[in-house]
């Protein structure tokens, strides 16, 4: 017989989407990929549709803009609470960009899987809506509490966080049958860093010494990390401050441009492809709520959450303040410097978040994910089981 395609659909909508498809699709593929056909789709763009382009390149524009203007990414998940799951997947999938919502649909028609794993919800809306084949739907929620757009109906509902999944349990639409839990699914490569600071900070040309600040604001770069970083790189101590700009070169440029004082060592970065390195090599990360906090938290690396873009932001910061107890959150820059220069004078005021957040290091990871998801599958398609 033919084999089972299994697709993974990539979209720009955010590195949090990204990274854990990225992570699963590799696993699944290494452990299955013998067994099924394994197919990786770059979705709104692969087919050079203009329409899918367009409504890729809107949602990237979304996330900037509640990243610039919180209130209006607060605004945007407080709307989707009030309509629900449909009526805001309505407005978001035909209302937003109606050209696109049926290009998109007849893509996935043309990808012929006969599974998809989404990470997004818009690819799994699309993977709903096919008419004739629909294909077995497998959505992973990588935040720590569904929004809306995550309760759009699929076949199997995955999560990582647990409060998030109690909480999923206790709709009607949930068992634990179709919604399951499995550790967060962080990139793979993580698990082969070497996780000795000397030794890393030696790799990377920096002082074994200084107190060492990872700073970011998700992948665009947006946020108060300016002003944070302008601040420290001016203070007379040994400290060593790595910004991550992300997409944001004309932040990156202004960075290259600062005078530091000269006990500072100062790594401003725009892409970084060693980021696991900066990450575990760092005594404190500062920057805004996101998945990227599960990555540090991996790494033992405490957190100070400068803001977040929304409910759901504000749901995974939460996720990592009260239930991991790895970070905390402020708001303030002033106070935010306080913090930091707090810590690098006293680095035992740190050792309760690093203990908590190495404490939570089983919570992450792709393998066991993979294996429920070949599980779903074989259940939906048992002639797989036989061979």
């Amino acid at each position: 017989m033919d084999k089972i395609r299994v697709l993974f659909p990539f979209m720009e909508s955010g590195y949090g989407h990204i990274m854990p498809l990225r992570s699963i699709e590799q696993t699944f593929r290494k452990k299955y990929g013998d067994r099924v056909e394994v197919v990786s789709s770059q979705f709104y763009t692969e087919s050079g549709d203009p329409h899918l382009i367009r409504f890729e390149k809107m949602m990237g524009r979304q996330v900037k803009m509640y990243n610039t203007i919180p209130a209006l990414g607060h605004f945007a998940t407080a709307a989707d609470a009030f309509f629900g799951a449909r009526l805001s997947t309505l407005g978001a999938m035909r209302l937003s960009a109606p050209y696109a919502h049926g290009h998109g649909i007849a893509h996935m028609a043309e990808l012929k899987p006969d599974v998809v794993v989404s990470t997004h919800w818009a690819s799994n809306y699309y993977a709903q809506k096919q008419k004739k084949n629909k294909p077995f739907t497998i959505m992973y929620c990588p935040d720590a509490q569904l929004n809306n757009l995550f309760e759009y109906p699929c076949d199997l509902l995955l999560m990582s966080m647990p409060y998030g999944y109690e909480k999923a349990l206790r709709k009607k639409q949930y068992n634990i049958q179709n919604c399951k839990m499995v550790p967060f699914w962080i990139r793979n490569e993580a698990f082969e860093v070497d996780t000795d600071k000397a030794a890393l900070r030696k790799k990377l040309g920096i002082p074994e010494n200084n107190f060492t600040i990872l700073l970011a604001e998700g992948g665009y770069g947006i946020g108060k990390m300016a002003k944070i970083t302008e601040q420290l790189v001016s203070l007379h101590l040994p400290l060593t401050v790595m910004p991550i700009c992300g997409t944001n070169q004309k932040l990156f440029e202004h960075f290259k441009t600062l005078k530091c004082a000269p006990e500072v060592t100062f790594r401003p970065y725009a892409f970084a492809d060693h980021i696991f390195d900066l990450e575990a090599a760092s005594d404190i990360f500062c920057g805004k709520s996101g998945n990227m906090i599960a990555e540090l938290t991996f790494f033992g690396c405490p957190s100070i959450v400068t803001h977040c873009a929304n409910h759901i932001e504000e749901n995974i910061a939460d996720h990592y303040i009260n239930t991991v107890g790895c970070a905390v959150k402020e708001t303030n820059v002033k106070k935010i410097i306080q913090m930091i220069l707090s810590c690098a004078e006293d680095r035992t005021k740190l050792e309760p978040y690093r203990k908590a957040a190495l404490d939570y290091h089983d919570h992450f990871g792709s393998d066991k994910g993979a294996d429920v998801i070949w599980e779903a599958i074989c259940q939906r398609f048992p002639e797989l089981a036989q061979h």
